[in-house]
């Protein structure tokens, strides 16, 4: 009787072991699964503008973002102007959110009475553990000039679609850790109308952009675009320079407050890119920012209480 309870109290430890030696194990294998497993990089940057220029952020599906970009004056023109504030321009816009890959926005311009729209599709996402290595967005935008009609040569009409402007972008970002994010910014700009024939209406430019998080509400933005042709094309007579921009993102309990110089007034890919007057270098800059207000118009599933479609 004794043998047959010492086996038995043997055959429990032993099978209580192998469970636990088979729990172990098995946590094993879900901790390497876990640490394998590809889960997409959030969060490359924590505004959908980098400043000026668009990111590979989009909204959430069913979010209304309402954007006011305000750029000053050039701060040289001391007080003649209070320093750009009597001299201010400013796009006010709508951004929605379609999908979770998909989003669009319409907006007024004050500079030149321009109303502008574009789409912005991601097309893939940065992922961990050996998945993608970068987050690749398309942009493409519309704008169209408003106002009296600019002065051509004799002779020449002026027809509504030389009003017209249209961009092309792809965005390509990377998130190098948590407080480092670059994006690179191929870009083509047509204009149906320039300043000569001496110009190109099709502008190749290569934009450059990071943010640099220094502390956790706080991080240094920074964008830059180089033309590779019509480096010496005149807007409405004036030479024209390429964009350079620096500023600070300060979030703000789940918004982001944008404040930089810039030596680009206006907030279009055409304005900044192709017609910016002013350069850095004779110290023609404008301080601005960008600010929004989110609204969720449509709840995502997961938070209908009744399970109703919307």
């Amino acid at each position: 009787m004794r043998k047959v309870l010492l086996l038995s109290i043997l055959a429990v430890i032993s099978a209580v072991s192998a469970i636990a030696q088979t729990d172990k194990l098995m946590d094993m294998l879900n901790d390497e699964n876990a640490a394998s497993k590809k889960e997409p990089v959030s969060a490359t940057f924590k505004a959908t503008r980098i400043i000026n220029s668009s990111t590979v952020e989009n909204l959430a599906a069913g979010v209304l973002d309402f954007r006011i970009l305000h750029r000053f004056g050039r701060v040289s023109d001391g007080f003649d102007n209070f320093f750009g504030i009597d001299n201010a321009t400013t796009r006010i816009g709508l951004d929605y959110g379609i999908t979770k890959w998909l989003m669009v926005g319409i907006a007024h311009n004050t500079l030149q009475k321009t109303n502008d729209g574009f789409l912005k599709a991601k097309l893939l996402s940065q992922k961990t553990n050996g998945g993608a290595p970068v987050t690749l967005s398309y942009f493409g935008g519309m704008s169209i000039t408003g106002g009296a009609a600019p002065p051509v040569p004799a002779g020449t009409e002026y027809y509504f679609t030389n009003r017209l402007a249209y961009a092309h972008q792809l965005l390509i970002a990377r998130k190098f850790n948590s407080k480092l994010s670059l994006q690179l910014m191929p870009t083509v700009v047509h204009q149906n109308l320039v300043d000569s024939s001496a110009y190109s209406n099709n502008t190749f430019a290569m934009g450059v952009g990071g943010r640099m998080k220094v502390s956790k509400r706080i991080a240094v933005t920074c964008e830059y675009f180089y033309r590779f042709n019509n480096q010496d094309m005149l807007s409405f007579g004036a030479k024209t320079y390429n964009s350079l921009s620096l500023g600070v993102d300060i979030e703000t309990g789940g918004h982001v407050f944008q404040l930089f110089f810039t030596n680009s007034l206006g907030m279009t890919e055409r304005n900044f890119i192709t017609q910016n007057a002013d350069t850095w270098e004779k110290g023609q800059l404008h301080f601005g920012f960008n600010i929004s207000r989110v609204f969720t118009i449509v709840k995502p599933k997961e938070f209908r209480g009744d399970g109703t479609s919307w």
